[in-house]
């Protein structure tokens, strides 16, 4: 048998695109390709883009320049830009780095493995359509390996509610949710693989409408309860929500399903209404508030996360402080706060910006009453006895690392053969970034 080639995947921001190289890995399986961790000995260099942070494109340019040398050492190397930058760059990608061989945006890669083909043959290779086929479907029978105790199930791309910062509408398209059935056919095969907790994604996952089995449209609830009756799921999550997409079985589901696990990420953005309408979020702070308290009165041990924009255009100090003040009244266990950057194309890119060093001055700010929060919430874990999925080795000798169904990270010492199982362990300290704790079997 030949020697399998071998592809380097560095993927960039959120979960959906990890997912997303997974898919990716297995569709060039297909063609000859095992993964490697070292761009140095690659076949194939695929970088997975995101164009959600600052400066998105012009990092991977220079991501792209690293490679110069390699390629020139390496000429039968081929390099290729998938993900969000590659929707919204395009042609301008070759021009700019002609040692790209390949384009692929987040609907096509499928397609991968014949723009590989082209790619080999000399061609450049460019696919940033939204085909009408099911990508998930075709790649469905392709080769899989045995996973960890964790995944992620894409359920839902795209966005329908075009906030004004956001390119999520333009780089993966309009709002489509997967059908039930090929869901739970995925979950289940990921379970018959070792995965233990599986995590829903989706640019707007509580928004999911997918066709049902008995032809009607499923609410993310109904999937949820759903995917709990499959026998060795033990732990479901979902992310990321919209806070107008939150009804009430959703609601429900937090209160009576097992399964679901403590800890929900709904983004506000902001604190001040006037910002949120600039936004174009649709909901006020006041509406956000009431939702939460309906969510806590559900589950009153939910660990609630978020995502904060600082200074976006026209903020003034009394919006910030509305956020400071919705933030002291909602608390969060964890949360995501960013200084506000212009995406091209977007309606807030067209106005006139906070000058930054107001933004630095106000993020610091915020993230410090994040932080307290933070602590607080890791604090309150002490004395507490967790169950906790061990996921991997912990940097120390005879040390495991899991997650507790707060998603914090825990480690305590538990032999190998603990990894993939569920155990209760009594937290005796809260470190930085983690919990520490004894095994309490």
């Amino acid at each position: 048998m030949a020697e399998p080639k071998k592809l380097f995947i560095k993927t960039y921001g959120c979960q959906m695109n990890v997912y997303d190289s997974e898919r990716m890995a297995e569709a060039l399986g297909a063609s000859g390709y095992a993964t490697t961790d070292r761009a140095d000995d690659a076949d194939m260099i695929l970088l997975n883009t995101c164009h959600i942070r600052e400066k998105a494109a012009e990092k991977v340019y220079s991501e792209l320049g690293r490679f110069k040398g390699l390629k020139a050492e390496k000429p039968d190397l081929k390099i290729g830009v998938a993900g969000c930058v590659a929707q919204a760059e395009g042609e301008e990608i070759m021009r700019r780095q002609p040692l790209v061989d390949l384009v692929v945006g987040p609907q096509s890669y499928h397609r991968l493995p014949a723009m590989e083909a082209k790619a080999r043959a000399g061609e450049k290779a460019l696919d940033t359509d939204f085909p009408e086929e099911d990508k998930f479907e075709i790649l469905k029978d392709r080769p899989k390996a045995r996973r960890g105790p964790t995944a992620f199930l894409t359920v839902q791309e795209g966005c329908d509610k075009f906030c004004a910062f956001c390119v999520v509408p333009y780089t993966r398209g309009a709002e489509v949710s997967r059908p039930v059935d090929r869901i739970l056919r995925e979950a289940r095969d990921l379970v018959a693989r070792g995965v233990r907790e599986i995590t829903l994604l989706g640019q707007n996952v509580n928004a999911y409408h997918g066709e049902g089995p008995d032809g009607r449209d499923w609410s993310l609830a109904r999937l949820i309860r759903t995917l709990a009756e499959i026998d060795g799921l033990e732990r479901i999550r979902f992310t990321t929500s919209h806070p107008n997409d939150m009804e009430d079985d959703l609601i429900a589901a937090h209160g009576d399903c097992d399964k679901l696990m403590p800890y929900l990420h709904l983004p506000v953005q902001s604190g001040s209404d006037r910002v949120l309408k600039a936004m174009n979020r649709k909901h006020t702070a006041e509406s956000y508030i009431r939702l939460i308290e309906r969510i806590r009165a559900a589950r009153p041990d939910l660990l609630l996360s978020g995502d904060f924009i600082v200074g976006f255009p026209g903020e003034t100090e009394a919006d910030f402080r509305d956020t400071l003040a919705l933030v002291e009244t909602v608390g969060y266990g964890q949360a995501f706060s960013f200084k506000y950057s212009a995406r091209p194309g977007t309606p807030a890119a067209e106005q006139e910006e906070v000058p930054e060093d107001r933004k630095s001055e106000r993020l610091q700010r915020l993230q410090a009453l994040l932080n307290e929060q933070a602590r607080a919430a890791q604090e309150s874990m002490v004395g507490r006895t967790l169950d906790v999925l061990f996921e991997k080795p912990g940097r120390l000798e005879g040390q495991l690392v899991g997650k507790s169904g707060y998603l914090h990270a825990v480690h305590a010492q538990a032999a190998p053969e603990m990894i993939g199982r569920i155990a209760p362990v009594r937290i005796l300290r809260a470190e930085p970034h983690s919990l520490a704790g004894e095994l309490a079997l």
